[in-house]
């Protein structure tokens, strides 16, 4: 009896087998393991295919037929083995093949002690030789039925296991049909969503759209023209690129981009002339355009969570309004020169960068209260001189940098209250003032500052009392030259010729 594929046993199994092209050409020889289906048989190839894909629809999917082939790989392969090899024998083939080879060696070992004690045999090893010869190509008969037996009982292992493996497959491809389809759905929604609010805005003048995480791709070139809206929420949507038709929207004053899939921002963005808040964090930025700069009412500017390198050279001349500058967990390795000319700032976060310092015109922040420069790691080593004119500061934290000593007028940053130096390899202030928290820092180097203070004003008096010595020195040794060449001179005149170079000279 051979090892039938039984649809109803193996129902997705058996329709994947039949999309393979190697076996939709039935053999008719009798070794093949699954006969060939009868037409008017209910459960034939035909009928069975049409009643599990009604049931299965995601069975006819390229993607999924595709998947369930490369998973029934060593089912086929198995599968084509036996139907070289032929049909499974039955049960009673199988136990007499056992009880046959059982006799086989029996009668071996009788024949052996035969052999052995007959005492006219010279040639006792050669006779052995053949008669196991003739046993072991009788055993290789028998050894290949319970061989074949053998395979037959694995194939039936192997199907259910490959059964069970289609089945997580086709649940797992139709949940993800149902996201598809749920995803699709949502898009449809927010479309009309979008249309939604692009009619009323023609009907009526909008101030401010929320279209926050409503999965969103496409934002319409239309949104433009919508002239009165103040406020735009795109938070966490799909957007991969911002229309330039944004720069239609005169009076916007906010605009919320932040958490899609935006890597550049349009040049026309700089038009957003009344623009006071830009969030434009959590994206694939790697510049922000040069145009930004134009944006001068901006007040709030948040880059954070992006992939950029550098700010716009011009950047502070321009946002000289810009109160909160977010620049975080980036990869920024030095702030523009101009960044000093934002008289305004007040919020500054850079930590998670990878800056090598800051300008000397960092010192003109004088109304900076809160500054993150932490974690910029092995890059950031020093702080400009200019850095005790922050005058305002009021929470400072350098944590994890390489930051060997603090600028020699640290001590006069009078109001700062907050203030983390670890993780880093501090020696001016020493460790053990560290410890004792920013008072105890700012006094340290306030005392050494003034120290160094007083030693320059005493180098610069050493300096002066030895230049007024030169300077009598000087004097005198004139005064004395002088009188010495008007005695030589007069010499010369009472006893010599008057010599008219050296007379030019003297």
């Amino acid at each position: 009896m051979a090892t039938e594929l039984n649809p109803k046993n193996f129902p997705v199994l058996s329709y994947v087998l039949d999309r393979l092209p190697s076996f939709t050409a039935k053999s008719s020889s009798s070794s093949d393991v699954d006969p060939p289906p009868s037409k008017s048989d209910p459960s034939s190839s035909s009928n069975h295919s049409i009643e599990i894909v009604t049931q299965m629809p995601h069975l006819a999917h390229p993607d999924v037929l595709a998947s369930m082939t490369n998973a029934i790989a060593d089912v086929a392969q198995t599968r084509s083995v036996l139907r070289t090899l032929g049909p499974r024998p039955d049960h009673e083939t199988v136990d007499k093949a056992r009880a046959r080879l059982r006799e086989i060696d029996a009668s071996l070992s009788e024949s052996f002690e035969e052999i052995a004690l007959s005492p006219n045999d010279i040639d006792v090893a050669e006779k052995e030789q053949k008669r196991r010869e003739a046993v072991d190509q009788e055993k290789t008969w028998y050894n290949s039925i319970l061989k074949l037996n053998e395979l037959h009982e694995s194939y039936e292992k192997l199907l259910k296991e490959a059964e069970e493996r289609l089945v997580r497959i086709y649940e797992s491809a139709e949940k993800n049909a149902a996201a598809v389809a749920e995803e699709e759905a949502a898009v449809v929604e927010v479309n009309e969503e979008v249309v939604s609010i692009l009619q009323q805005a023609a009907e009526n003048p909008l101030d401010r759209v929320d279209l926050s995480g409503r999965k969103l791709k496409l934002l319409p070139e239309a949104f433009g023209k919508i002239q009165g809206l103040l406020v735009l929420n795109l938070y966490n949507n799909q957007l991969e690129a911002i229309p330039d038709s944004i720069a239609g929207l005169q009076n916007l004053l906010e605009l919320d981009v932040s958490t899609n899939f935006l890597e550049t921002l349009p040049d026309s963005i700089g038009l957003l002339s009344k623009l006071k808040i830009l969030n434009v964090s959590c994206n694939k930025l790697t510049t922000l355009p040069d145009s930004i700069c134009h944006c001068g009412s901006l007040v709030v500017l948040d880059a954070s969570y992006n992939n950029l390198t550098y700010l716009p050279t011009n950047i502070g001349f321009e946002l000289v309004k810009v109160e909160k500058l977010l620049i975080h967990l980036n990869k920024i390795r030095s702030l523009p020169t101009s960044i000093g000319e934002m008289r305004s700032l007040r919020y500054l976060d850079a930590h998670f960068n990878e800056l090598n310092g800051l300008p000397n015109s960092f010192g003109l922040l004088t109304n900076l209260e809160y500054l993150n420069l932490s974690s910029n790691f092995s890059d950031l080593q020093d702080l400009p001189a200019s850095f005790g004119d922050l005058i305002s500061l009021q929470e400072l934290d350098l944590s994890n940098n390489q930051i060997h000593s603090l600028p020699d007028a640290f001590g006069t940053l009078v109001n700062l209250t907050k203030l983390n130096l670890d993780q880093n390899p501090l020696v001016v202030p020493p460790e053990e003032v560290v410890k004792q928290g920013v008072g105890a820092v700012k006094m340290y180097m306030g005392k050494r500052w003034v120290s160094m203070l007083e030693e320059e004003e005493k180098m610069a008096n050493m300096k002066d009392e030895m230049d007024q010595t030169n300077t009598d020195w000087l004097t005198r040794t004139t005064s004395k030259l002088k009188t010495y060449v008007t005695e030589v001179s007069e010499y010369l005149g009472s006893n010599s010729p008057r010599d008219p170079y050296l007379d030019q000279q003297l």
